[in-house]
C-alpha cells in the first residue's frame, strides 16, 4: 500500500494566482479602513452563522452527551455576531486590542526565548523588540490604531500569501506511482 505525502511545487498556475493575490493586497492596503470595516462585518457574519449552526446541532443531539458546551460555545458566538453587527466600531476596537496584547505577548515570549537561545539571540531579540513596541503602541492609543491595524494586518498577510505563492507554489498530495515503490 502506498501512502500519499505532500510536497510543495510551483507551477505557472500558481504564479499567476501568486500575481492577483499580491495586487489584491495592494488594494487592500491602498484603503485599509474599508478593509478594516469588512474584515468585522465578515468575521461578524462568520461568527453569527457558525454561533447559530452549533446551537441546532447542539439541540440535534441532547441525548448522545455534549450538547450543553456546544450551546454555550453557539450562543457565545451568536451574541458576538449579533454584537459586532449592531456595533463594529466596537468590534474594531476589540479586535484592535486583541491584537495588541498578542504583539504585546509574543514580544515578550521571544524575548525570553532570545536570552535561552544560543545561537538565535539577535534576530529573536530584534523581532521581540518589534512586537512589543508594536503591542505596546497599540494598547497605548487603541483609537488611533482601530481603523487602519487589521486593514492593514490583512493586507501584509494578502501579499505575504501571494509572495509565498509566487516563489514556493502550493502543497499539493502526490501519490507515489507504482512504478515508485
Amino acid at each position: 500500500m502506498t501512502t500519499a505525502v505532500l510536497e510543495r511545487r510551483r507551477t505557472g498556475w500558481d504564479v499567476i494566482l501568486g500575481i492577483l493575490v499580491v495586487i489584491g493586497g495592494f488594494v487592500v492596503l491602498g484603503d485599509v479602513i474599508v478593509a478594516t470595516i469588512v474584515s468585522v462585518l465578515v468575521l461578524a457574519w462568520t461568527s453569527l452563522i457558525s454561533g447559530v449552526v452549533l446551537l441546532v446541532g447542539s439541540l440535534l443531539r441532547i441525548r448522545s452527551g455534549g450538547a450543553w458546551s456546544a450551546a454555550i460555545g453557539g450562543a457565545v458566538l451568536t451574541v458576538l455576531g449579533v454584537f459586532m453587527l449592531r456595533n463594529p466600531v466596537i468590534g474594531a476596537v476589540t479586535l484592535t486590542l486583541l491584537a495588541g496584547a498578542l504583539f504585546l505577548a509574543g514580544g515578550l515570549a521571544r524575548l525570553v526565548a532570545a536570552f535561552q537561545s544560543p545561537t538565535h539571540k539577535a534576530i529573536l531579540g530584534l523581532s521581540s523588540v518589534v512586537s512589543i513596541a508594536l503591542g505596546a503602541y497599540v494598547l497605548i492609543n487603541p483609537a488611533a490604531a482601530t481603523l487602519v491595524l487589521l486593514g492593514v494586518l490583512l493586507g501584509v498577510q494578502i501579499l505575504i500569501e501571494g509572495l509565498t505563492l509566487i516563489t514556493l507554489g502550493r502543497l499539493r498530495l502526490v501519490r507515489p506511482s507504482e512504478a515508485d515503490a
